[in-house]
């Protein structure tokens, strides 16, 4: 083992496939891997201990509930009778027995800036910069479909000359012709090193990615909207949506059904990943599609949360652009008057989001927070050293809070499946995790205490790290969030121990004297 700066031991060898599977829940001191000691609080704090059942809101592209490894986890509303067509609880929410569909049968959405380009040139600065932006970022895609579309015509021209189906780049390279599209194509193909149904898999979910964007993300003229039925700027027309909390097709709530997971699958079964924290219930609040959220669906989809007995809400999520922002601001706000922590993915766009926009957030000026009850986590690499920070992760000394791992998180997926993902979005679950864990052990700390105590008692790193993934920007570590830290699960436990006797005793006291 190596030795950091802090002293901390390297594990210089690469993580077993069993370590890489559970990186995030062990421990940089007894591991050597940068986790939040998750299976040591299960091993020397809380065994043979029973918490309070915590509600944890899923905010995003729904949950696969039916997941063997979720279906035990799954919140479900007593107060309702399961599909006899009636509000029986009188939330406004028609048999939502285990959460609510905001986005009712849509899927694909474009981004923010298209709908704010769609609108058209209204002299503001927001315009101006949406339709740059948005021009880049179309001619970009441009340029990435007709490469794409040059490699599948030079891979069929080769096989139409060779009279395959399938091929590999030794028969390209004993291909003699005369004919000026085959020689083309020979020569292209060569270039990429690869051909045949090898070369056509390797690119499918880059093309896939290119063509979603350009059908939908950045179309003026597609509307994912008009399937839903609302008015998606009026945040009074709440009757919409459905309680199909995956929904219309389970393989699109893959992001979601993998951060309820990292949250809630169930832990030493053998199968797949371990969750988190055990003596959860996932309520599952769909409202994050395919392209921008709609700030309407997430202002609601907060508020029901929050109203149906939600204590965390995990949101990972987030966009540029942000029309009907004050809606969500008021959002946060009224979770924080009823004690909800709010956990949110930082971004994963490698940039300083002290500096460069990020929706939703609880700073209108990237200074002052207008809530104490939202805690911005960033995503940490399960390697140590200078490549601590994944390469896609955002930043900020002032609006980024905390690290936690994310970086080939293996968790569930729908239809019974499992995947390793990376994202900022799968930071923010393990710390929602944590913070459940803890409202569970200790009821008697806030919100504002939770999101303390998790900044507080993290593990310091101040060594220089590469940032935003440019090899030649290093920084110190704990210049890259508020607190300067790593989430660690095991301290957090134990400084919320000390912290609920003290409440608990204050409390006492201030009986006593009354």
């Amino acid at each position: 083992m190596a030795q950091g700066p802090n002293g901390d031991s390297y594990k210089k060898s690469a993580l077993t496939e069993n370590e890489l599977k559970r990186w995030s829940h062990l421990d940089l001191e007894k591991d050597s891997i940068p986790g939040m000691s998750i299976d040591r609080i299960y091993s020397e704090l809380i065994k043979g201990k029973k918490g309070k059942k915590i509600i944890v809101g899923v905010v995003d592209s729904g949950v696969d509930i039916d997941h063997d490894d979720l279906k035990s986890k799954i919140w479900t509303n007593t107060k309702e009778i399961p599909d006899n067509g009636i509000d029986d609880d009188k939330n406004g929410y028609v048999d939502d027995v285990h959460g609510w569909n905001f986005l009712g049968n849509s899927n694909n959405e474009t981004l923010e800036m298209t709908r704010i380009v769609k609108k058209g040139d209204d002299g503001s600065p927001e315009y101006l910069l949406a339709k740059a932006e948005y021009d880049k970022k179309y001619q970009k895609l441009l340029d990435n479909k007709n490469q794409i579309d040059a490699i599948y015509k030079a891979n069929k021209v080769m096989g139409d000359f060779l009279q395959k189906e399938d091929f590999t780049i030794e028969d390209v390279k004993n291909v003699t012709s005369t004919d000026e599209e085959v020689v083309k194509s020979k020569a292209a193909l060569e270039k990429i090193g690869v051909a045949g149904k090898t070369l056509l898999n390797n690119i499918a979910k880059f093309k896939d990615n290119v063509y979603d964007q350009l059908n939908y993300n950045l179309n003026t003229q597609f509307n994912g909207r008009e399937v839903v039925g609302d008015n998606p700027n009026d945040i009074n027309d709440t009757n919409y949506g459905n309680n199909i909390v995956y929904g219309p097709d389970k393989k699109e709530a893959l992001h979601g059904t993998h951060v309820a997971g990292i949250i809630a699958q169930v832990r030493g079964n053998n199968v797949g990943g371990d969750g988190v924290y055990d003596n959860v219930e996932i309520m599952s609040v769909r409202a994050v599609p395919n392209g921008d959220e709609y700030d309407k669906d997430i202002a609601l989809a907060i508020r029901y949360a929050v109203d149906n007995g939600a204590k965390v809400i995990n949101a990972s999520f987030g966009k540029n652009y942000s029309p009907n922002k004050q809606w969500v601001y008021d959002a946060i706000k009224y979770a924080e008057s009823k004690d909800v922590l709010i956990v949110h993915a930082a971004g994963n766009d490698s940039k300083d989001i002290d500096v460069e926009p990020n929706f939703p957030n609880d700073s209108d000026d990237k200074v002052t927070e207008f809530a104490n009850n939202v805690i911005t986590v960033g995503a940490l690499n399960f390697e140590n050293g200078t490549k601590l920070v994944a390469n896609f992760s955002n930043y900020g000394k002032n609006n980024v809070d905390v690290y936690a791992p994310g970086v080939k998180i293996y968790a569930t997926t729908p239809n019974n499946e499992y995947q390793y993902l990376q994202g900022t979005s799968m930071a923010s679950p393990n710390v929602a995790g944590v913070a459940a864990m803890i409202r569970s052990y200790y009821p008697n700390l806030t919100a504002q205490q939770v999101k303390g105590i998790l900044m507080e008692s993290g593990t310091t790193i101040s060594e220089d790290v590469v940032v935003g993934g440019n090899k030649n920007d290093k920084r110190p570590f704990n210049s890259l969030s508020k607190s300067g830290k790593i989430v660690n699960g095991y301290k957090a436990m134990e400084l919320a121990k000390k912290m609920s006797k003290k409440s608990k005793k204050k409390s006492k006291n201030k009986t006593l004297k009354g």
